[in-house]
């Protein structure tokens, strides 16, 4: 139980590390403004967050769970999974690591949305920011990839957690988003100064990451591939 609790606080810190990150984080911000506009109150305001925010977690949680169920779903895929997941999380965390410090860059074709797409989108009201949230989430940035991809998937797997990891995964991604869309609603002048506050932190949050990536990466390594410790 103590492996899968430590799993689901690291499932619950990338999301919010994902979400905070500065291309997501931009994307959150445009998203809730450019919706929540037409709604015209503070509550409605909160709402087109909230379900910005569904949306956007809850193709997370599907992408998550159909490939890690269907990863364990096969015998042969699965028995060899959990022969080798302890000795590839070793370099998968490192290599995970190093791209959060900077050390490797991954291009990463991750685009926005049309300017027409999201005229029609906003004509949908509360149901275009669900709809939003969905769209947004599957433009994953270089970033996001590589804690959603590289990072979340592997430990979901060795967990065998098809629903639980993801899912936290998901509402860590929405925690940063409904603090921004409380901002918007109430005080829509203080959210240049929090956008800019919050992208210093997550510069040194996404560091701190990266060195306790590389370190468990390779105390990982060094346990279960070089069987030295």
């Amino acid at each position: 139980m103590s492996g899968l609790a430590v799993a689901a606080v690291s499932a619950l810190w990338f999301g919010i590390l994902t979400s905070v990150s500065p291309c997501p984080l931009a994307t959150n911000i445009t998203a809730i403004s450019f919706v929540g506009r037409r709604t015209g109150s503070p509550s409605g305001v909160l709402l087109t967050g909230l379900l910005y925010t569904v949306g956007r977690a809850l193709v997370y949680v599907v992408i998550a769970m159909l490939l890690v169920t269907s990863l364990l779903s096969a015998p042969a895929v699965s028995l060899t999974l959990q022969m080798w997941m302890n000795k590839l999380l070793g370099p998968i965390l490192i290599l995970v690591g190093m791209v959060m410090l900077g050390l490797v860059r991954i291009r990463f074709r991750g685009r926005g949305m049309s300017e027409r797409l999201q005229h029609r989108v906003e004509r949908w009201g509360l149901l275009g920011a669900l709809a939003l949230g969905m769209l947004f989430a599957l433009s994953f940035c270089p970033v996001s990839a590589t804690l959603f991809f590289g990072s979340l998937l592997p430990l979901a797997v060795k967990h065998s957690s098809g629903l639980l990891l993801p899912l936290l995964y998901g509402v860590g991604t929405a925690i940063p988003v409904i603090i921004f869309a409380v901002i918007l609603a109430f005080g829509a002048r203080w959210l240049g100064k929090v956008f800019e506050r919050v992208t210093k932190v997550e510069r040194w949050m996404r560091a701190i990451t990266g060195v306790v990536f590389v370190g468990v990466g390779v105390y990982m390594s060094l346990l279960y591939v070089y069987q030295v410790l």
